[in-house]
């Protein structure tokens, strides 16, 4: 089927993003949904939970990193009171760890325009009180949207740019996807501009599989609040409860898999977009992946995007990585 008989098969009011997603993945073998439909505000605050939790290893490990060398990384980028760099970055959140590069630069340069893009405009209030109230010197202007459009949104000028892209979320991306998602952000910066890219390393199975399935099972209930978002704004009947939340390490392609589970046979019915999506027991829906990357792997996506990579920082243990990469 072309992509425009896929279209006109959706019902008109599926048109929304929401709506078209669902109804594409919940008719799709094997079924699957985005992850980008985890973040509604209740899905932002599960996974700032996440981020605290003693399995998640990703955000300390990180923020880790960016105390121990933040200052050298900017310093790297050029960072100083004459030569200010405007700092983006993608899927802000709240900015937890974002204020450590932040307090870095206005030790630089004096001052920072900090632009954080995020879809939860909740966090992004959340970020702007928290910075301005304890950074003296950071200017904080949210946008609330996605990666592409947000930066579309930036206007040029004569201060150079440094576009933030941290946490690993590039993972989320089939390798050609983030490749064209980095293209875009390269479009939108000028040659010299900076991007600080967050990657998670390859690791030990069971190190990767603590990570994605808690003991609290708070990762459990972020996955299942798709579920609850899909029945709110579409008027789904999806029990929740008739879902069990999977991780599995698939090796070959060096990435977790994150899916929902049907403990039973059973029929969910979406009204908003005429759809009946009927499940067996033990089917999946596919909700996301992770991949994890060594520097080989990061360079692969990177620089085909119009980036050179410069630098690497990481952890003792070198379970995770901190690119800085300029745009050619």
């Amino acid at each position: 089927m072309d992509i425009l008989s896929s279209i006109l098969t959706i019902p008109e009011v599926a048109g929304s993003p929401v709506g078209a997603e669902v109804y594409r993945g919940l008719t799709a073998t094997p079924k699957r949904l985005s992850p980008w439909l985890f973040y509604d505000d209740a899905g932002s605050r599960l996974f700032e939970a996440i981020t605290r939790l003693p399995e998640y290893y990703l955000t300390r490990t990180e923020r880790g990193i960016f105390a121990r060398y933040g200052e050298e990384i900017l310093e790297y980028a050029g960072c100083a009171s004459d030569s200010a760099l405007t700092m983006i970055e993608l899927g802000a959140g709240t900015a937890a760890k974002t204020g450590l590069l932040l307090r870095a630069a206005v030790h630089k340069q004096g001052a920072v325009h900090y632009i954080p893009i995020d879809v939860s405009e909740t966090a992004l209030a959340e970020a702007k009180r928290k910075l301005e109230s304890e950074i003296a010197g950071v200017r904080v202007a949210p946008r609330v949207g996605d990666y592409t459009g947000g930066i579309a949104e930036i206007r040029c000028d004569e201060q150079r740019r440094m576009v933030l892209y941290i946490g690993s979320s590039i993972g989320n991306f089939e390798p050609e996807d983030a490749t064209n998602v980095l293209c875009e952000v390269r479009r939108r910066l000028s040659p010299g501009d900076w991007l600080l890219l967050g990657a998670d390393h390859v690791k030990d199975r069971q190190t990767l599989l603590r990570a994605y399935d808690d003991a609290a099972g708070i990762t459990a209930e972020f996955n299942k609040n798709m579920l609850v978002r899909i029945n709110r704004e579409l008027g789904a009947d999806f029990n929740p409860k008739l879902f069990r939340h999977r991780a599995r390490w698939n090796e070959p392609e060096s990435r977790i898999e994150i899916y929902l589970e049907s403990v039973t046979a059973q029929t969910v019915r979406v009204p908003a977009l005429d759809l009946e999506a009927r499940f067996a027991a033990g089917e999946t829906i596919h909700t996301e992946n992770s991949y994890k990357f060594t520097a080989e792997s990061i360079a692969e996506i990177v620089e085909p995007a119009g980036f050179r990579m410069e630098r690497c920082w990481t952890d003792e243990h070198e379970w995770f990585g901190v690119y800085l990469a300029v745009s050619q």
